[in-house]
């Protein structure tokens, strides 16, 4: 990856988990109604990542990918069922664990696109 690369994904990467972050932060009293809000939000990070790396990727396309990496999302449910609804607990862990997985999704398929496992579609 170059170093333009680098910085590019860095910008869509950290900007995308900032978005979800506020997101779950907001709508953590209400389980799983923020996916409707962040899958959407990481749908449009791995289309940026794409272009970053000159793959043309259709939403439908980025949605898969979101959501093949379902693994992640165990993790969030399970937090945001134990303590979610502890106002202002709760809102603190759903954001900062939205914002992790988002970074993490990103920089992986950052990684898939460096390598070219993702081609156009």
């Amino acid at each position: 990856m170059t170093r333009n690369q680098r910085e590019e994904c860095h910008a869509i990467i950290h900007a995308a988990s900032l978005a979800a972050a506020g997101v779950g932060g907001g709508l953590a009293q209400i389980p799983l109604s923020d996916n409707v809000v962040i899958v959407p939000i990481q749908v449009a990070m791995i289309a940026g990542l794409g272009k970053v790396f000159g793959v043309h990727i259709t939403d439908a396309a980025a949605k898969g990918i979101a959501l093949g990496m379902v693994g992640s999302f165990v993790g969030r449910t399970v937090s945001q069922i134990l303590v979610g609804w502890i106002p202002g607990v709760g809102n603190a862990i759903n954001a900062t664990t939205a914002a992790g997985i988002t970074e993490a999704m990103g920089w992986a398929v950052a990684d898939r696109f460096e390598k070219g496992e993702i081609k156009s579609s």
